[in-house]
């Protein structure tokens, strides 16, 4: 069964924002499905049971009528994914140049109309790497090579205490989520100040920054006095779309890969990963990071005999 296209606020799937579109923002449906389905399982005991999964759909993107690619995505908010893909890509300079995006469930696509056509869209979409992305991980063009054009805020303005980051990890270990219902599904969060802004989750973690990229675009919000939060692994791609964005601290539930860690470190990005309850290790770009340590518990001797 194809998902619903009827009209759905953000505030009915996840936190409500005050905010409003920029006056350049481009025409949007609100096009959206079902995000779990039930399915009965046969356990360990022989016992049949129902439970609950994510939904999984393609979503093929023509910009201007030429077929651009074809994401894999759970489908809570596809349009602001797609402008965030679009943004994250560097396809397009501002969402000003986009005149519309229209998503058809029923066809499985979406239509990007821009306002003035993309320059060069053959040159910047012929070079693509595939990367490590659950769902879709695709780079257009030589972006690596970029790392230098990305300019964050300078370390005294923007930093982060300890205490603060652990209430950034206590709310999300209580948000509520399709991940606690079905699993199978990586999240993001936009904070700032410890305050909760955005949430999102999709089947893979590049469709959930590119969902806040889009969300960050529309509203004409910045990066720098913000912190993001993931759930997947931090990446080289994950690490310059958080810079992208202009967003100077980075956390994650998972682990830190080596060329995420030298771009972090390149760009003077704060790393934390492994974080979740109060625990937390500090990557790179700890000069941004105001410690106030947790008093470590005493050592255990075990005398045997």
């Amino acid at each position: 069964m194809p998902p619903r296209a009827d009209p759905v606020t953000t505030e009915q799937l996840y936190k409500s924002s005050p905010l409003q579109p920029v006056a350049t923002a481009p025409r949007m449906t609100r096009a959206h499905g079902e995000l779990l389905h039930e399915i009965q399982v046969l356990d360990e005991y022989g016992e049949r049971r129902s439970i609950q999964i994510p939904a999984e759909r393609p979503l093929t993107i023509f910009v201007d009528k030429r077929e651009l690619v074809t994401l894999m995505t759970l489908g809570a908010m596809p349009e602001l994914l797609v402008l965030g893909y679009l943004c994250n890509q560097r396809l397009v300079g501002s969402i000003g140049e986009i005149d519309s995006i229209t998503v058809d469930w029923d066809v499985g696509a979406v239509a990007v109309k821009t306002r003035s056509g993309i320059v060069d869209f053959e040159e910047k979409t012929s070079h693509r790497v595939v990367t490590t992305g659950c769902g879709q991980g695709t780079v257009f063009g030589d972006q690596m090579t970029q790392v230098d054009a990305f300019k964050l805020p300078d370390v005294q303005s923007a930093r982060i205490r300890q205490g603060t980051l652990a209430r950034m990890l206590e709310t999300m270990r209580q948000q509520d989520s399709i991940h606690r219902k079905a699993g199978s599904v990586h999240g993001c969060a936009l904070f700032r100040h410890g305050e909760l802004l955005m949430f999102i989750e999709d089947v893979g973690r590049h469709n959930a920054i590119d969902t806040i990229t889009g969300w960050m675009a529309l509203h004409g919000v910045s990066g720098h006095d913000k912190s993001l939060y993931t759930t997947g692994r931090l990446t080289s791609e994950m690490v310059m779309k958080a810079a992208h964005i202009g967003v100077p601290i980075v956390v994650s539930r998972n682990g830190v890969t080596a060329m995420g860690h030298e771009l972090a470190t390149r760009l003077g990005m704060a790393l934390f990963g492994r974080a979740a309850n109060r625990h937390f290790l500090c990557y790179a770009g700890s000069e941004r990071f105001d410690s106030e340590p947790e008093v470590k518990p005493a050592s255990v001797r075990v005398v045997s005999g």
